[in-house]
């Protein structure tokens, strides 16, 4: 009867290690998806402000897909650049917005 247990509490307890891997592993993506948000954000409004050559949004999409992302939203307003990109991580999706340009008046 105890091995039946001991048996069932093993399980129990490997079944939680391999769910809370898959988390911290989705988390661990989301975290680097944000950074390459930043980064193709960052690129975007370079180009924009004129610091870099090239057309801002193929900038940033560029800089995605170096990192193994893709920008699937690029947007000018004005001096900024407000990009999106997406990735997955076994077969959940992940996805992060970033914005880079001049730093809001304060008014």
């Amino acid at each position: 009867m105890s091995s039946v247990l001991t048996a069932g509490a093993v399980g129990g307890i490997a079944s939680l290690v391999v769910a809370l891997s898959v988390v911290g592993g989705a988390a661990g993506e989301a975290q680097r998806i944000a950074g390459v948000a930043d980064a193709a954000a960052l690129a975007a409004a370079d180009a924009l402000s004129g610091f870099a050559t090239g057309e801002p949004c193929d900038r940033a999409a560029r800089v995605a897909d170096a990192q193994g992302a893709a920008a699937v939203r690029c947007e000018i307003a004005g001096l900024d650049a407000i990009v999106e990109v997406a990735g997955d991580f076994a077969g959940i999706p992940v996805a992060a917005v970033a914005r880079a340009g001049p730093p809001p008046s304060a008014e």
